[in-house]
C-alpha cells in the first residue's frame, strides 16, 4: 500500500483585527483528530479535503489517512498557544503514525501567528523536517494566500484555487493529489518556481469572472498547456495580513524543468504588472449604493458590505449601512448581524415576542454604533444549516451559533447570529423563515464569497466602500512588515 497522510489547518489572519485567534476559539470551531470525524465533516463537501479523499479513493493500493484538521473564520493573528497546539499535534501525528510515502496539506496560505508571521510556511518547513527530504509533500492553498519562498522550497507540489469565489477547491486539491501520486510512483519529478511582483490587487478586483483577473487566469491556463508544465497558479494575495510576502504571486510546477517553470511565472508576473492599474479601483459610497438599490425597478439588489467582509476577518456586526438606510428613509432591507446579546433577548422573548434592543456596532467604533430597533421575533434556530449547492471554499455545513430573525417596526428584516457569519448561502436566511428573493435589498457580508449564492437571484449587485478592517481603501491601514515598494501603495513603483 501507498500510505499518504493528510493534516492541516486553515486560517486567513487579518492582522488589523482586534480579535485574536485563540485556542478557545479554535476549539469552539472544531478541532478534529479522528479520521472518522474528518471524513464525516468534509468527505461529502466540495472542499480541499474532499478532493484529496476522492482522488485517493480511486486507487486500490492507496491509503489516505486523515490525522488532524481544524479551520477558523478569519480574524486576528493566531495566538502563541493556538499555534503551538496545532503545530505540535500535526507533527506528533505525522511522526508517531508514520512512515509515510507522501503528505497532503490542506492549508490556506495567509495564516499569521504571534510566533510566526508566515505560519503556513513554517508548518510546511516542520513537516519537511519530520518526514525527510525524499517524501513528496503536496500543498493545496487558497487563492488569497500570501506565498512565501520557504513554503514553495519545502513543498514538492503546490496548487491553488483558481476561482474567486472559490468554487474549485475540490478540483485543485484533486489535482494536487494526482501529481503527488505520480511523484510517488516515479512518473514525474516536480520542479516549482515562484514569482512575486511588487503588486497588491485590490479586493474589489479579485473576481475571476471579471476583467482583468479573468484575462490573467485565462493566460495562466494557456501557460499550463505548454509541454512539460504540470500546474500553474495565479495567487491573488491577501492585503489584510501585514507580512513581508503580502501581495500577488505566481506558482508553476513543471516536470523537472526549472527554466520552464521560471519562464512561466515570469511571463504571468509581467502580464499582471501591465494590468496593475486595472487591478486596483474603488467602490460606491454607502449612500450611492443604497440610492441605486432603491431606484432599481426590481429586487433583490445585493449590496456587498466590503468593510465588514467576514470572510476577510471583519467582525460581522457593522451597522454603517443600516444607519445610512434609516437616515435616507430606505427600508425593505435584509441583513445578517452578529450580536449574541440580542439573540439571547430574542430567545427569552420567544417566537412572536417583541423586543427593543440596540443591535450590532459593538465590536469597535470602526464598524459603526449600535442600531436601535423595536420589533417582533419571527424565528429562532441553533444556527446550523446545510448548503448542497456551490459555496465559496466548497464547504457544506455551516454553524452561525444560536440565531434569530427579527422584523423591525420600520421595515427591516434582520438575521442575528452568535458567531461572525458571512452570507455564503441563502440557507442562512431560509433556515429562519426568510425568503431572500422577496426582499428589495440584501446586504451581504463579503466581497466575492457570497457571489455563488447571490448571483442567481440578484437583479443587480453593488460593491460598497464601507469602512472596517477589510476596507477596500488600503491607504487606511498602517503596515509595518510588508515589502517596500508595493504598487499601488507606492504608486511610482518601478519593476522589473
Amino acid at each position: 500500500m501507498i500510505r499518504i497522510a493528510t493534516a492541516g489547518f486553515q486560517h486567513e489572519s487579518n492582522t488589523f483585527s482586534s480579535v485574536p485567534a485563540s485556542l478557545d476559539l479554535w476549539r469552539q470551531s472544531g478541532i478534529l483528530e479522528s479520521a472518522d470525524a474528518i471524513r464525516a465533516e468534509y468527505a461529502s463537501s466540495q472542499s480541499t479535503l474532499a478532493g484529496f479523499f476522492a482522488r485517493a479513493a480511486e486507487e486500490p493500493d492507496v491509503e489516505l489517512v486523515p490525522l488532524f484538521f481544524t479551520r477558523l473564520m478569519p480574524m486576528g493573528a493566531m495566538t502563541r498557544e493556538a499555534t503551538a497546539f496545532i503545530f505540535d499535534r500535526i507533527i506528533a501525528a505525522l511522526r508517531d503514525q508514520g512512515p509515510w510515502d507522501a503528505v497532503l496539506l490542506p492549508l490556506h496560505g495567509a495564516a499569521v501567528s504571534e510566533t510566526w508571521r508566515d505560519a503556513d510556511g513554517e508548518l510546511v518547513r516542520r513537516v519537511r523536517e519530520t518526514v525527510g527530504p525524499n517524501v513528496p509533500i503536496g500543498v493545496a492553498l487558497d487563492m488569497h494566500a500570501n506565498v512565501a519562498p520557504q513554503l514553495v522550497a519545502n513543498a514538492t507540489v503546490v496548487t491553488v484555487y483558481q476561482t474567486n469565489p472559490h468554487i474549485d477547491a475540490y478540483e485543485q486539491a484533486r489535482h494536487c493529489a494526482e501529481l503527488v501520486l505520480q511523484t510517488v510512483r516515479g512518473r514525474i519529478q516536480p520542479t516549482c518556481a515562484l514569482a512575486m511582483p511588487p503588486l497588491v490587487v485590490n479586493i474589489l478586483c479579485q473576481g475571476t469572472d471579471d476583467a482583468p483577473m479573468r484575462d490573467l487566469v485565462k493566460l495562466a491556463r494557456a501557460q499550463g498547456a505548454r509541454p512539460g508544465v504540470l500546474s500553474v497558479s495565479v495567487v491573488e494575495g491577501y492585503p489584510y495580513a501585514d507580512v513581508q510576502e503580502m501581495g500577488m504571486s505566481f506558482i508553476a510546477v513543471t516536470d523537472h524543468d526549472a527554466a520552464l517553470a521560471q519562464d512561466v511565472v515570469q511571463t504571468l508576473a509581467l502580464a499582471a504588472w501591465q494590468m496593475r492599474a486595472e487591478l486596483n479601483h474603488g467602490a460606491a459610497s454607502i449612500d450611492e449604493a443604497l440610492q441605486q438599490a432603491q431606484a432599481a425597478a426590481a429586487g433583490p439588489v445585493v449590496l456587498f458590505d466590503v468593510g465588514d467582509n467576514v470572510g476577510g476577518g471583519s467582525p460581522g456586526d457593522s451597522t454603517l449601512i443600516l444607519h445610512a438606510a434609516r437616515r435616507l428613509g430606505i427600508a425593505d432591507l435584509l441583513q445578517a448581524v452578529c450580536d449574541p446579546e440580542v439573540v439571547a433577548l430574542a430567545q427569552a422573548a420567544g417566537v412572536g415576542g417583541r423586543i427593543t434592543a440596540a443591535v450590532g456596532g459593538k465590536s469597535d467604533s470602526l464598524h459603526g454604533t449600535p442600531f436601535a430597533i423595536s420589533g417582533v421575533v419571527t424565528a429562532l434556530s441553533d444556527g446550523t444549516y446545510e448548503e448542497t449547492g456551490p459555496t465559496h471554499g466548497g464547504f457544506r455545513f455551516f454553524n452561525d451559533g444560536a440565531s434569530c430573525a427579527l422584523r423591525t417596526d420600520d421595515g427591516y428584516r434582520l438575521v442575528l447570529t452568535s458567531r461572525s457569519a458571512g452570507s455564503a448561502s441563502l440557507q442562512q436566511f431560509r433556515a429562519l423563515g426568510i425568503e431572500p428573493t422577496a426582499m428589495k435589498i440584501i446586504v451581504a457580508k463579503g466581497v466575492h464569497s457570497p457571489r455563488p449564492a447571490m448571483t442567481p437571484i440578484a437583479k443587480a449587485m453593488i460593491w460598497v466602500a464601507s469602512a472596517g478592517v477589510t476596507s477596500a481603501d488600503l491607504s487606511t491601514f498602517t503596515y509595518q512588515h510588508r515589502r517596500v515598494p508595493l504598487y499601488p501603495l507606492e504608486p511610482d513603483t518601478h519593476w522589473p
